[in-house]
């Protein structure tokens, strides 16, 4: 059964239906908006709409259905944006998507996370009731950030139905690096050479493919000084291919879309460190050794992202192997976690405070 709901007292009325419940919003993410064990899919698309904006303040206040497509180009008109490159925005996601999907682009590595950005949000509960925590509130009840919590949450907390975000100005220029090396240990080491160095770099990606390893380094900020920054950074990792204007503009819109991952292939999220790039590789060569997989490994090497065709049982294994957590973004429904689950501890008594009659889907 589903329902789409168009305010905020209709979706009330679901909840206190009863039944479990998968909140649903734009549907971008096919693992992750399916709902499987007997729950129920609730759409909150219908719940759409900027309701507060204050360019001066660098804040802004919407309904959880609201599109990340809607919002990008009022920031852009007050010279302001996501800096976090949200995921799937020509797809269609909503920002409770990718609040409870936690998704971050490749702005996370100089900004921060999704995370980093959200300021209150505003939810139900499996009672049914209107729960605000953050924004203009000192502290909630509970102890608890509820807006971080909230972040990877999947829908398992409760149905969100209001957020506010905190948005930076947007940067006058960005220019784009790209540096092709011949094996993945050429590329991490000019990697390794660039995380001290001054440069403030933007994003920072490192591609594999069958034939090379490829770096992209963003530079971002004042026209008149880049060109400076971009021959610093070309002397210091020895050349490289530059991009600029609508060329760059095209190849990050193709990594914030997963534009690179082939139709109905899976497409898996996992945290790792740059430490541990070789050791993953060397389990994805032997685990994958006769089925084509593609990496990349994003905001430095801290997240790496993993597309292959066929079922999920080889990836679970191999990250079970590296003793990493994975996400399942694109795959079958029914399993949305891989290799070894982090934090379920802590998760527990989070859902026991704020989900006790278990009327949300688990994690």
């Amino acid at each position: 059964m589903k329902l789409a709901p168009t305010t905020i007292e209709e979706l009330q009325e679901r909840v206190r239906e009863g039944g479990r419940l998968l909140p649903r919003g734009g549907g971008t993410k096919s693992a992750l908006s399916s709902p499987n064990d007997g729950s129920d899919a609730v759409e909150v698309v219908g719940l759409s709409g900027l309701i507060e904006y204050e360019p001066s303040e660098f804040t802004f206040t919407a309904l959880v259905g609201t599109r990340l497509s809607d919002i990008a180009p009022l920031l852009a008109e007050n010279g302001q944006f996501l800096p976090f490159d949200p995921l799937f925005v020509e797809r269609g996601a909503t920002l409770g998507g990718s609040l409870a999907a936690g998704l971050s682009g490749p702005g996370r590595y100089h900004y921060g996370g999704l995370r980093d950005f959200i300021l209150g949000v505003k939810y139900l509960n499996g009672a049914g009731e209107i729960v605000r925590a953050g924004g203009k509130v000192v502290k909630n009840a509970a102890g608890f950030d509820i807006p971080k919590l909230m972040v990877g949450s999947l829908g398992s907390l409760g149905v969100l139905v209001e957020l506010t975000f905190k948005v930076l100005p947007r940067p006058e220029k960005t220019l784009t690096l790209r540096l092709a090396c011949d094996d993945l240990e050429g590329a991490l080491q000019i990697q390794f050479k660039l995380f001290p160095c001054p440069l403030d770099i933007d994003a920072l990606d490192l591609e594999i493919s069958p034939s090379e390893a490829v770096l992209w380094v963003r530079l971002a900020g004042y026209g008149g000084v880049l060109p400076k920054r971009l021959s610093r950074l070309r002397e210091l990792v020895g050349g490289g291919e530059v991009f600029e204007a609508q060329d760059e503009e095209r190849i990050w819109h193709g990594v914030r879309e997963m534009k690179w991952v082939p139709d109905g292939w899976s497409l898996v999220k996992a945290p790792i460190t740059p430490g541990r790039i070789e050791t993953l590789e060397q389990g994805l060569e032997r685990a994958f050794e006769e089925v084509e997989i593609r990496r990349r490994y994003s905001c430095g090497g801290q997240i790496t992202w993993l597309a292959f065709p066929g079922s999920l049982e080889k990836m679970d294994d191999v990250l079970g192997e590296q003793s990493l957590p994975g996400l399942v973004v694109f795959g079958p429904p029914g399993k949305r976690r891989l290799g070894k689950a982090s934090g379920a501890s802590f998760y527990r008594r989070i859902k026991q405070a704020l989900d006790p009659d278990q009327r949300f889907v688990e994690v």
